[in-house]
């Protein structure tokens, strides 16, 4: 069994064997989607390397006092909440109709109303860019957790780190010392520092580097 089996079964056990609800629980119970466990497998698992704060088939209710169900809930605690959902192409895209099409419009409308960070991703982009996901899934996750970074790091190196989980797009020295009020060249350094430390890689330059990025594994 891989480390990425063994982890989903043990999540997955313990969502089922704490849930109440018998509604979630079966459904549950009968196994999350194809497109949401490959999401999990090629994604997320290889991004993050836990489930920690991550909630399959989470129930929320709409405006009209009827439920819905997301793929997964991101809640790391406190009053923050990010539901990511997998978009199947026949089912949301070419065969989608009018009343569906509007359904969804729906749905993401009483979600963000309801202060939901609502992330979808497309099932073919999963299965044809893993790693800009990876990436997506870091800069949502950033969004929530900013201030988890090594504890050996300056404020300005810890900054950086949490600068770059912000961002779904490299960066330049220029923007970070922006960001951080110092001078290119100590950004510069700075950057150097990260990528020898293998928490960020440098994204595009050879001779010179230019831009950089969060490691994703």
């Amino acid at each position: 069994m891989s480390r990425f089996d063994q982890a989903y079964e043990e999540w997955m056990n313990v969502a089922i064997d704490q849930e109440q609800n018998p509604r979630r629980r079966e459904m549950l119970e009968k196994g999350l989607g194809h497109g949401t466990v490959e999401f999990l497998r090629s994604v997320w698992y290889p991004a993050v390397k836990n489930f920690n704060h991550l909630y399959p088939e989470w129930e929320v209710r709409d405006f009209n006092n009827g439920y819905r169900y997301l793929d997964l809930a991101y809640m790391p605690g406190g009053d923050v909440k990010g539901g990511i959902e997998i978009q199947g192409f026949g089912p949301h895209a070419r065969d989608l109709d009018v009343r569906r099409f509007k359904d969804l419009c729906w749905r993401h409308c009483l979600l963000a109303l309801d202060d939901w960070m609502f992330l979808p991703i497309a099932y073919l982009s999963i299965t044809d860019e893993p790693k800009r996901c990876e990436q997506l899934v870091l800069s949502f996750i950033g969004k929530f957790i900013a201030t988890d970074v090594p504890t050996d790091l300056t404020w300005l190196e810890a900054e950086t780190i949490r600068y770059a989980r912000r961002l779904f797009h490299p960066f330049s020295p220029s923007e970070l010392g922006k960001h951080l009020r110092v001078t290119d060249q100590h950004a510069r350094r700075i950057l150097h520092k990260l990528v020898d430390l293998q928490l960020l890689i440098v994204v595009s330059g050879n001779e010179r580097y230019r831009t950089y990025g969060l490691r994703t594994q």
